[in-house]
Order: structure tokens, then sequence, then C-alpha cells
């Protein structure tokens, strides 16, 4: 499967991110939002991202936009004509309007997140925030050690469960089975915590530079001509549902 990311500079998905979200943000019509989810799933294959995996990794987007839809729908401004109203519930072309708008903008900016979050390696983008974005280390760093650690969690819950079924603890209420699991795999959390915090001590991640001195770093990280053509093409890209929502007279500036 094609990959047009492939090789690129972690921040240069962060960019992505936010410029391709951003403008949509700014009205809440519904064509800016459709348009830029039609474009999202037209690129997402050549992200090297399935449809079926991007909706398998958004599948609580078809929960929460449904809520947020419905929510405008019943108690959103009233105006245009009136369809139904009983008591706090007015369901008016307004209101119908802002529900269909809300529900694609949903999809529309949690989506493109799926895509360009897929596949993003904690250190790469850690080695780019510092060296690039010139953030502190020691917090790059932690971060960095934290998310790894995240992915640990799955395991460390299945092995927790596989050592209460063989003691015997599993015929109990499947709440309280929830809540001893959920304590079990703190406890194991902060143990491997407090284990990692003094092992990258030990191994010199908390000093501070020497005066005039800067940190090493075992892997460069630099934004190359690749990185700024992709970061031109999803700028312009950003923008045309934009245009295209101007054009078609659909704009409506948030707030307005």
């Amino acid at each position: 499967m094609p990959n047009l990311l492939r090789g690129a500079n972690p921040l240069t998905r962060v960019f992505m991110m936010f410029i391709w979200v951003t403008p949509i943000l700014a009205s809440i019509d519904w064509v800016s939002a459709a348009v830029s989810l039609v474009l999202t799933l037209i690129f997402a294959p050549l992200c090297g991202v399935s449809w079926a995996r991007v909706f398998m990794a958004g599948w609580f987007l078809f929960l929460v936009a449904p809520i947020s839809g419905i929510s405008m729908l019943l108690y959103g401004e009233p105006s245009g004509t009136e369809y139904f109203q009983w008591w706090l519930i007015h369901i008016t072309e307004n209101s119908l309007s802002l529900a269909i708008a809300i529900t694609l903008r949903v999809f529309a900016v949690a989506l493109p997140m799926v895509v360009l979050a897929r596949d993003v390696d904690p250190t790469e983008l850690g080695d780019a925030l510092s060296q690039i974005l010139k953030l502190p280390s020691r917090f790059v760093i932690g971060a960095v050690a934290g998310v790894r650690m995240m992915t640990l969690f799955q395991s460390d819950w299945q092995s927790l469960g596989m050592a209460r079924r063989a003691r015997g603890l599993t015929d109990v209420g499947k709440l309280k089975h929830l809540l001893t699991m959920s304590f079990g795999l703190l406890v194991i959390a902060l143990r491997r915590g407090g284990k990692l915090a003094t092992a990258m001590e030990a191994r010199g991640f908390g000093c501070t530079p020497p005066r005039g001195g800067a940190r090493t770093w075992a892997r460069e990280s630099r934004l190359r001509t690749r990185d700024g053509w992709i970061m031109a093409l999803g700028t312009v890209l950003a923008f045309v549902p934009v245009v295209v929502s101007v054009l078609t007279g659909a704009w409506r500036f948030f707030g307005l």
C-alpha cells in the first residue's frame, strides 16, 4: 500500500494535524465538514491507512457524533421553520442544520488525527520535539518513556487476569472484578514508573548539560525538502473545504 508520509519527520504529521483541522473550526456549516471528511477518506489509503483501519480505529466516533448531533437538534438555537416543540425542545430548520454540521464536524476533526497519528514512533517524535522545536529535553524524554510504558498496559491486564484466575479469585461480581483488576494495574504502573525513573536517573537522563554544553542525541532529527512539500500540499488541501464552503454560500462563521 502506498504511503506518502513514509519517512517524513514526525513534526510534519503534527503540523498536518494542526493545519488540517484549524480552518474548518472557524465555521459550523456542514459543507466544509463534508468536504474535509471526503478529502480525509480519499487520502487515507495514500497515507498507508486503509478505510477498514480508519473505521476500526475511530469506531467510538459513531457513538460520540450522534450524541453531539442529537443535543444540537433538540436544544440548538431555534430559527426558521419549526418542526416540533415541547418544553425546552425546539426542532427547527436551524437546529436541524446545526445537528448535521456538528455530527459531520466530529468525524472531520477526529478522523484526520487517526490517519496522521498512525505509526508515529514516540522516540522519533521526542527527538524532533527536542532538536527542532527546542522543547525541554527532560520533559520530552519523560513523556516518551511514559508513552512507551502505556503500550504494556494490555499485556499487564492479561497477565493480571491469568494470575487471578490461577488463584481462583475470579468468582466474584463483574463490578468487583473490574475494580480489583484496575487497582492491581494501578499498583503495577506505579511500581514500574518508580523503577523507570530510577533507571533513567542512573543513566544520566535527568542531568543538566554543563554550562555552554549541549545534550547529545543518538539520532539526528531534521526537516528535509520532502517534509516541506508535504506541509505545503497539506496547507493547500486544508483550505479547500473553506473555499468550497464560501463559494457555495454555506460558510457560517463560528459564533454568528
